[in-house]
């Protein structure tokens, strides 16, 4: 007997979705982004394709001109870094504006898996989600353990089934 969550997983299928991942830095490079390539590595393993990588500087305006460049041609936008709080961490005040409905789930899970393993200093994470029109967005701390858990525990298993929602 399956659960609810695995038969909706099960009904998302298998379809690759295009996915931008756009990392929020003013000091990274392609080669110096570990963040960004464990990001676009996992949807690729996972059988997505990664259509958008950038690095794009920190700073609401900088995110805002980003997230718009690529909402028309992907099914998931994932960020990754500015979400702490730092003077110049402006990617969730980025996303917020941009976002149409929040998912307030993920950040919560986020930090609840994240004190588990680094305690207290989870609370400084701003991580978030949310959707405009059928695209999901998803914006996680720049390192690259926390990239790794928001990955392997909860974007990578629902992904699809969150797009199906957005597309029912």
């Amino acid at each position: 007997m399956s659960t609810v969550p695995e038969a909706h997983r099960a009904e998302a299928g298998r379809t690759p979705l295009s996915c931008a991942v756009l990392t929020c830095s003013d000091t990274r490079t392609t080669e110096s982004d570990t963040s960004g390539q464990l990001m676009c590595s996992m949807l690729e393993a996972a059988g997505h394709r990664v259509t958008v990588y950038d690095i794009v500087r920190e700073g609401p305006g900088a995110v805002s001109e980003a997230l718009s460049g690529v909402a028309l041609e992907c099914d998931a936008i994932l960020l990754n870094g500015g979400t702490g709080i730092a003077p110049r961490d402006g990617t969730i005040e980025a996303v917020d504006q941009f976002v149409q409905r929040s998912l307030p789930g993920f950040g919560e899970l986020f930090r609840m898996l994240s004190w588990q393993e680094i305690g207290a200093a989870a609370m400084l994470s701003r991580a978030t989600a949310g959707t405009r029109g059928r695209t999901v967005v998803f914006a996680t701390p720049g390192s690259t353990a926390a990239v790794r858990l928001a990955m392997e525990k909860l974007i990578i298993p629902d992904l699809r089934h969150i797009h199906g929602q957005l597309n029912r």
